[in-house]
């Protein structure tokens, strides 16, 4: 039985026609045998330099035999095989869309473990310029920057399972080039644009309550759908967060658990929120029922929807529903109310993080706070 061979074995040779030809070993076939890669030159020196080459880029890899299958297979295996179950289903089909749309068409026909760095820098480079489907009327087909960061973060996911499978012998997308996420600005209503739409949903009989516990706890989209009546603590006025309804690309309502371990909580409710739940009519185990078919939760589109007729309707600034959160979250600390409190109630992983993200509201606080400071100080001295 021959002896097996070592990843990064080496083997050079003249060739009949007097080109030079070197060959490494990167992996092996389940029998046993070993996989190579070759290289090619005039000159010995010109093969040299580009073994040298190869032998760095698959240094310490033991490649099997799946490496051969080309990025459209590998990815396929990825969403079908890796992803399920460990991740949320309408993440999955954001990948899914991703890969589809902007991965598959450019690089899907390469070889896995032949995939180069530059080949994915190219690929994004083409996509920033052109990789809009449909065509934008200021941007043309340029992609927004965080459409490629989202690309990049797609492909590397994938790429750093093949590498622990080792189907290639580094992650190709690690060294490229990409856009730096943009913090968007946030987008709130202030106290007289928030005063307005108070009053609207106030006088609203069938969205009224929906969008009273949206405006005095900023619960995501997701977590007021969820809520059924078992979450709710009447006598202390307590709701609990323990669901997070989405709605998944054929139509049909998911139910999984919230975004985080942190988001899982309790909020203590203002009294007149309380108030309004206690007197809502009971139709259905859920605390905001679809009119049409009370059986099913209102779903997060709908709500999204009915956000923005409110706002039209009202000539108040087109904001998202999302925004509404932030509306919550900025007029909270604004009153008072301490970060690692608000933190809590918003269900984020960490308090500076909450501090981070309201930097606006922060820091008029610390103005606000240093003329305290400075005032009493005086009196002092």
């Amino acid at each position: 039985m021959s002896k097996r061979r070592a990843s990064g074995e080496g083997m050079i040779r003249k060739k009949p026609n007097g080109d030079w030809e070197g060959r490494i070993v990167v992996g092996h076939k389940q029998n046993g045998n070993p996989i190579f890669r070759y290289v090619y030159g005039k000159t010995q020196k010109e093969m040299m330099q580009k073994l040298k080459v190869i032998k760095q880029q698959y240094q310490d890899a033991d490649l099997t035999e799946d490496s051969n299958m080309i990025v459209s297979e590998w990815l396929d295996k990825w969403l079908t095989e890796y992803l399920p179950g460990t991740v949320r289903p309408q993440t999955l089909e954001r990948y899914q869309r991703i890969v589809n749309t902007y991965i598959r068409p450019h690089i899907g026909k390469k070889k896995l473990a032949f995939l180069s760095t530059n080949e994915v820098q190219r690929m994004y480079v083409k996509l920033k310029k052109t990789g809009r489907i449909k065509e934008h009327p200021v941007y043309g087909h340029e992609l927004a920057d965080n459409t490629i960061i989202d690309i990049h973060a797609t492909l590397h996911r994938a790429m750093e399972i093949a590498v622990n499978n080792h189907l290639v012998p580094k992650n190709p997308t690690k060294q490229t080039k990409r856009p730096k996420k943009k913090k968007k600005d946030l987008e709130v209503l202030n106290n007289a644009e928030l005063d307005i739409l108070m009053q609207a949903i106030d006088a609203d009989e069938g969205w009224g309550d929906f969008f009273y516990l949206e405006l005095t706890t900023g619960l995501r989209r997701g977590e007021i759908c969820g809520l059924r009546w078992t979450d709710f603590d009447e006598k202390e006025g307590i709701i609990r967060i323990k669901t997070s309804i989405s709605l998944l690309k054929g139509g049909e309502i998911y139910e999984g658990e919230p975004k985080t371990d942190e988001s899982k909580r309790k909020i203590l409710l203002p009294k007149i929120t309380a108030d309004r739940l206690r007197k809502r009519k009971r139709i259905s185990e859920w605390i905001f029922p679809n009119l049409l078919n009370p059986s099913l939760p209102i779903a997060p589109p709908v709500a999204y929807r009915k956000a923005k007729s409110f706002l039209n309707k009202l000539n108040l600034p087109d904001i998202s529903f999302h925004d509404l959160r932030h509306t919550f979250a900025t007029h909270a600390l604004a009153t008072g109310v301490d970060a690692i409190t608000l933190s809590t109630i918003l269900g984020h992983t960490n308090p500076s993080f909450t501090v981070d993200r309201y930097t606006h509201v922060t820091g008029d606080m610390q103005k606000r706070a240093s003329e305290i400071v400075g005032n009493f100080m005086d009196d002092i001295l």
